[in-house]
C-alpha cells in the first residue's frame, strides 16, 4: 500500500516528470461478426465496436479528472481481420474503412488489429489483406497494422518477409505527402503478444475474452529523476531505485485498469509495464541509459545499460500488478524519444548499435526513418535480422521503419506529436541481401522450440 510520502512522490512524478497512463486499451473480438457477406460483416463490426466502446473515452477522462492521472491515448485493439476476411472474402480495405469509421464514431485516438499471424504460411484471405495494407492505411486516418511473421515454435515465414518489405516500401509511397506516416504505422513481429495495448502493434488476440481493458504505463523520466538522486551508487542500487520506482508508476497503471474495468463492465486484462519515451525534454529512456554514466546513448556499455534497466522495471513492476503482459520492460522508439534523437543526430547510434540493444529490450527497431532509395529487399533483410533475435532468444522483436521517399541519410522527417521527428539513419544500401529474401521458404525453428 501507499503511504503519505508515496502519494506525495507519485503527484510529483505526474507534475514534473512526464509521468502518465500512456494508453488504455479496450480489446473487441471480433469473431462473432464474421460473415460470408463482406456488407454485412462490417456492419456488425461497427455495430459491435460502436456498442462496447461507446463510454471508453468518457470513462477515461472522468478517471483523469478523478484521480489526477493523465491518460494521454484512449484506443481500441480488434481481432487480425485477416481472419474475418477468410470468411467473408471481397476488397479486405473495407474493413479498414469501417474500423476507421467506428474509431472517429466512439473518439479513440487509433485502432489496431489490421492484422494477419503468419509465422508458419498462408491462410486464406491472409496474402490478400497483407498486400492491402499500402492502400488501407493511406485512405484511413487511425487504423494501425501488423504481422507477426515468425516465433520460436514456428521460425520464421521467409515468404512473408519478402511480402512485407514490399509493403513498407509501398506504404511510404502512398502517404508521401503526409511523411510517409503509412509506414509509421506497421509493425513487423516475431513472437507477437496478444494482449499489447501499445500501437502500432495492438491486436486482439483469439485466446482473449470477448472485451477487456488493458493499460500501458510510461515514466522514463521518473526513473532518471530517481537515479539522478543516486549519482554514486553501484548498479545493484541503480537496479534497486529502478526497481522501486517501476513499483510506483505500475501501482498507477493498476488502479487506473482496475476504474476502467469497473466503470466500463468489462474485464481488466493486463498492465503493460513498458517505459514507453516521448520526444518531450525529460522523458527519454536515453538519458536514463546516460545517467547510469554511458557519456552518450550508443557509446560501448548501452546495450548492458539498457539490460539492467529492462530487468529492473519488470522486476518492480510485476509485484505492483495482478496481471503483467504486453510487451514490458523499455521501448528505444528513434523519433519517439529525445535522447534517442539526439543520438542518431550526432551519428552516436547507428542502426547497428540499435539491433544489439534488441537483444535486451522489450521489442525492437522503432520508428527509425531510413533512406527513401532504400530496397524493399534491404527492409526485408532487416526484418529478418531482427526476426532472428526474437526467435532464438524467445523473445518478442519487432520492426517499424519508415522510408522517407525522396530524402537520405543525415536529412530529417517531421511527424509531430508522439511521433516526434525522425533522423534519417544510414543504411548499406549498397550491399544487396535480394537473393537471400527471394529464396524464400522458412528459417526452421531452433532447438529450444522443442519444450514439451
Amino acid at each position: 500500500m501507499f503511504n503519505a510520502t508515496d502519494i506525495l512522490e507519485t503527484i510529483r512524478m505526474i507534475d514534473q516528470e512526464n509521468l502518465d497512463v500512456r494508453t488504455i486499451t479496450m480489446g473487441i473480438s471480433l469473431l462473432s461478426c464474421a460473415d460470408a457477406d463482406i456488407a454485412r460483416s462490417c456492419t456488425k463490426v461497427y455495430d459491435k465496436i460502436t456498442r462496447l466502446a461507446e463510454r471508453l473515452v468518457p470513462v477515461g477522462e472522468e478517471i483523469e479528472r478523478t484521480y489526477g492521472i493523465p491518460i494521454i491515448n484512449k484506443r481500441l485493439s480488434v481481432t487480425p481481420v485477416s481472419m474475418l476476411a477468410a470468411v467473408s472474402g471481397g476488397d479486405p480495405v473495407l474493413y479498414a474503412k469501417t474500423l476507421d469509421r467506428a474509431a472517429k464514431a466512439v473518439g479513440v485516438n487509433y485502432v489496431g488489429g489490421y492484422s494477419a499471424l503468419v509465422q508458419k504460411g498462408f491462410a486464406a484471405g491472409e496474402r490478400e489483406l497483407i498486400r492491402s495494407i499500402p492502400e488501407a492505411l493511406a485512405e484511413t486516418d487511425q487504423v494501425c497494422s501488423s504481422v507477426n511473421i515468425g516465433s520460436t515454435k514456428a521460425g520464421i515465414n521467409m515468404d512473408a518477409v519478402g511480402l512485407m518489405g514490399e509493403v513498407i516500401l509501398e506504404a511510404a509511397k502512398r502517404t508521401a505527402d503526409k511523411n510517409c506516416m503509412g509506414a509509421a504505422k506497421i509493425v513487423v513481429f516475431c513472437n507477437a503478444p496478444e494482449d499489447n495495448p501499445f500501437m502500432a502493434g495492438a491486436f486482439h488476440g483469439v485466446g482473449e475474452p470477448d472485451c477487456e481493458i488493458n493499460v500501458g504505463v510510461s515514466g522514463p523520466g521518473a526513473v532518471r529523476s530517481a537515479l539522478a538522486k543516486c549519482p554514486d551508487g553501484d548498479l545493484t542500487e541503480v537496479s534497486d531505485v529502478i526497481k522501486k520506482t517501476a513499483f510506483k508508476i505500475t501501482r498507477m497503471g493498476q488502479l487506473v485498469g482496475t476504474e476502467a474495468s469497473k466503470r466500463l463492465g468489462v474485464p481488466f486484462g493486463i498492465v503493460d509495464l513498458s517505459l514507453a519515451p516521448t520526444p518531450a525534454v525529460g522523458d527519454s529512456v536515453a538519458h536514463i541509459i546516460e545517467e547510469m554514466g554511458i557519456e552518450v546513448c550508443g557509446a560501448h556499455g548501452t546495450t548492458a545499460a539498457l539490460a539492467l534497466l529492462n530487468d529492473a522495471v519488470k522486476k518492480g513492476g510485476v509485484m505492483a500488478s495482478s496481471h503483467v503482459g504486453g510487451l514490458s520492460g523499455a521501448f528505444i522508439p528513434v523519433s519517439e524519444d529525445a535522447g534517442m534523437i539526439e543520438a542518431a543526430r550526432s551519428r552516436d547510434l547507428s542502426i547497428e548499435k540499435l539491433e544489439a540493444m534488441t537483444a535486451v529490450c522489450s521489442v525492437g527497431l522503432d520508428m527509425i526513418v531510413i533512406p527513401g532509395d532504400t530496397p524493399a529487399s534491404t527492409i526485408s533483410a532487416i526484418i529478418a535480422d531482427e526476426a532472428a533475435i526474437g526467435m532464438v532468444n524467445s523473445k518478442t522483436t519487432a520492426v517499424r521503419v519508415i522510408p522517407a521517399i525522396g530524402r537520405q541519410a543525415g536529412e530529417e522527417l517531421e511527424f509531430g506529436g508522439l511521433f516526434g521527428s525522425g533522423p534519417i539513419m544510414a543504411l548499406h544500401n549498397d550491399r544487396s541481401s535480394e537473393k537471400f529474401i527471394r529464396r524464400g521458404g522458412r528459417i526452421p525453428a531452433p532447438m529450444q522450440s522443442l519444450k514439451n
